[in-house]
């Protein structure tokens, strides 16, 4: 098993990540098992804290080093909260209490797009790649089901059957996903090269 620090102390996303990756016998470790802090999120765009935080993880690692920054893009705020997903009802704030605000603000029926950029930085071979997958979806009337995190239980994927991505299971959640196909074109590249 090789090892990759995942630049997140997201437990969702460690999760999501070390399943769809375990094919590819990979030992994902978070970074605060290994002492990294988390470094500010100071990208304007999804792309750019992927790499950052990627970059961090690896440099204070000498691993290689997998980072994703994903949100939630709604038509009807402008794009937002995007970038700031995860601070959308302020610093600090839980996924409760951010998915209670985007209730609050966003009618049903709304378009939205789960957006995902994923960075790969081995510092070993002076490597870097990234990918992206997007998820289009509409807001649901009201927060179903208990899996996933974040805004699933009010995303709504076009294309699905009308339940919420918190209403999926794994499988069906990572075939539809944005992360899913970010992660699916990661993989497809590191089998290509034969290791991390």
């Amino acid at each position: 098993m090789k090892p990759l620090v995942l630049a997140s102390g997201n437990p969702g996303k460690l999760r999501e990540l070390a399943a769809l990756l375990a094919p590819l016998q990979l030992q994902l470790i978070a970074q605060g098992d290994l002492g990294i802090e988390s470094v500010p999120e100071t990208g304007n765009t999804f792309l750019a804290n992927a790499v950052l935080k990627a970059r961090h993880a690896a440099a204070r690692s000498g691993l290689a080093a997998l980072a994703d920054d994903s949100g939630l893009e709604v038509d009807a705020l402008g794009g937002r909260p995007g970038v700031w997903s995860a601070r959308f009802a302020g610093e600090g704030a839980s996924d409760e209490q951010n998915l209670a605000l985007l209730i609050e603000r966003v009618p049903a029926g709304s378009a939205l797009a789960h957006v995902c950029a994923i960075a790969y930085v081995d510092p070993g071979q002076a490597l870097e790649r990234v990918f992206e997958g997007r998820c289009e979806g509409t807001m649901a009337s009201e927060a179903r089901g208990s899996g996933g995190f974040g805004y699933d239980p009010v995303f709504v994927p076009t294309g699905g059957d009308g339940r919420t991505m918190a209403q999926l299971d794994a499988g069906e959640k990572d075939a539809l996903s944005h992360r899913g196909a970010a992660l699916r074109a990661l993989a497809a590249w590191l089998a290509e090269r034969g290791s991390p």
